[in-house]
């Protein structure tokens, strides 16, 4: 607004030299209006009002109203941005030609009336609705992300949920049929043993059948059963990541794998992480960088943390933040996250690069 009414105060103070003359009643007629402009231009819908209410005397006294008119238009603008109902718009440039028209249309064409009703009112107008819905579309787009954003951070969830469930369920398995092994080659037990091993033994198979019916509620009846999703022992996560390197070799990537003997030692959960990330950075190279890409795979092991990075030399295609439709950063980050990680992902080189460190798992109270 400071802006516009220099540029009004530049035309009354150099109008001279286009050869008009800015008598003291446009001056008067001027400063009321920048006042306004600069008074009311957030609440317009008061602006508007006193805006015309300039315009009337200024087409009554002034030979050049070409500073109340622009006030006018502008106001006018600015509440078909700001507006909330859609009759106040309408309104407005009804009041705004309402006056113009009924100062013009006298002395001039019916055909220079309706130009200059349509630079006063109709562009204002349309620009003013322009910018409104551009901005209603922004904000929708923004909500729009945000919501699949969440969606895809509570699907990585429940597919950790998921995974969980399988890690956990194959322990509590293997619990309940050691101890009934060991109910049936101690047959001669002390009643006392016994009576713990039969409650463990029912223990661990009514936790059995809770996993079952909990997990239910979280699998998803059209997603895919994939056996590479499944989960995999801690020792087998050195040959489960060259699996997944080999199918991403044979969808005709260049890939260079560095894996520490380490990560063999992981704990479960960290390790189905690993090859997750792993599985997710490679099908976003192929994707993004093409084919023709070559990527590089570190998996290293320091004090029980774990480094895992993924960089592509780019395959020719211009770096930049991987586009598409699917949420395959938001899902990774989920993943790390929950684990006590980071995950940074940006431009390298040529190319792109993901990495995180997965912090080794703290020993609760009851392990100490």
């Amino acid at each position: 607004m400071v802006l516009l009414d220099l540029s009004g105060l530049s035309y009354l103070l150099f109008g001279h030299e286009a050869g008009r003359e800015t008598t003291r009643a446009q001056w008067l007629f001027a400063v009321a209006a920048f006042a306004c402009a600069l008074v009311l231009h957030r609440r317009p819908l008061v602006g508007l009002p006193a805006q015309v209410l300039l315009l009337v005397p200024a087409f009554l006294l002034l030979d050049d109203t070409t500073i109340n008119q622009v006030g006018a238009s502008w106001i006018l603008l600015e509440v078909a941005m700001a507006a909330s109902r859609p009759w106040h718009i309408w309104a407005g440039a009804g009041l705004v030609s309402a006056v113009y028209l009924a100062f013009t249309l006298g002395d001039r064409s019916v055909l220079a009336a309706i130009y200059g009703l349509f630079v006063v009112v109709g562009v204002p107008v349309l620009l003013g609705m322009v910018i409104r819905t551009t901005r209603e579309l922004g904000v929708q787009a923004t909500r729009r992300a945000e919501s699949e954003n969440r969606a895809a951070r509570a699907d990585e969830r429940s597919a950790i949920a998921r995974e969980l469930h399988d890690v956990v369920a194959h322990h509590v398995a293997s619990m309940v049929l050691r101890v009934g092994v060991a109910r049936h080659v101690l047959p001669d037990a002390d009643p006392r043993v016994t009576e713990v091993f039969d409650d463990v033994h029912s223990t661990g198979t009514a936790a059995l059948a809770d996993l079952r019916r909990l997990v239910a509620v979280l699998r998803d009846p059209i997603r895919r059963t994939d056996a590479a999703l499944t989960a995999i022992e801690p020792g087998a996560l050195p040959e489960a990541l060259e699996a997944a390197v080999e199918t991403a070799r044979r969808a005709g990537l260049t890939v260079d794998a560095s894996i520490a003997p380490e990560a063999g030692s992981l704990d479960v959960v960290r390790a189905l992480a690993v090859l997750r990330l792993t599985q997710e950075a490679l099908t976003n190279v192929a994707r993004h960088a093409g084919p023709a890409a070559r990527a590089s795979l570190r998996v290293e092991v320091h004090d029980g943390d774990v480094s895992w990075s993924v960089t592509d030399d780019g395959g020719g295609v211009a770096p930049g933040l991987p586009s598409g439709g699917g949420h395959g950063l938001t899902g990774m980050r989920e993943r790390v996250e929950v684990l006590g990680g980071r995950l940074t992902a940006g431009p390298v080189g040529g190319g792109w690069r993901v990495a995180t460190t997965l912090p080794a798992a703290q020993p609760t109270m009851e392990s100490a």
